[in-house]
């Protein structure tokens, strides 16, 4: 990970509410998450393998309903 120069600004109760840093490394990070979010876009996962792993003793559908009418 790289290290970036950082200044975190608090308020009266010296909470967190911002970062700041310079705009070279913030151009540097948008690098980052582009290249990331492009590699990321093109893989391709085949989900097909799992399909059937998994044995339900009950209707995925009529649990959820079982589910929320608890909640009520």
């Amino acid at each position: 990970m790289r290290n970036f120069k950082k200044k975190i600004v608090t308020d009266e109760t010296m909470r967190p509410v911002a970062v700041l840093i310079d705009y070279q490394d913030w151009q540097e990070i948008e690098k980052l998450l582009a290249a990331f979010q492009s590699s990321e876009a093109k893989e391709n996962v085949d989900l097909s393998k799992y399909a059937g792993i998994m044995k339900l003793s009950i209707d995925p559908l009529e649990y959820q309903r079982q589910i929320r009418d608890e909640w009520q």
